[in-house]
């Protein structure tokens, strides 16, 4: 099965993270089908800061990728609801 999730990535004590299309059974932290965007919770004080291409997405979800909850939030937050 494939997911749409959270990929970690950047220093200790500020994360960032990829929004990746990845199969399932991969780890959360390995190879990916591709990347679709990134999150940035805490950038030095200033708003999150999330960057999201909204049609790959939607492309991904239309063909059964199956979002985490917390990218199904993200995806809503960025203004597209998503109907998984």
């Amino acid at each position: 099965m494939v997911v749409i999730r959270l990929s970690r990535w950047g220093s200790t004590h500020r994360p960032k993270y990829r929004i990746t299309v990845a199969d399932s059974r991969r780890w959360r932290d390995g190879r990916y089908l591709e990347v679709v965007g990134q999150f940035i919770p805490n950038p030095k004080g200033q708003e999150k800061e999330l960057v999201m291409k909204l049609d790959r997405v939607n492309d991904w979800i239309s063909k059964g990728a199956q979002p985490s909850d917390t990218v199904r939030s993200l995806v809503k937050k960025a203004g597209q609801t998503t109907q998984a």
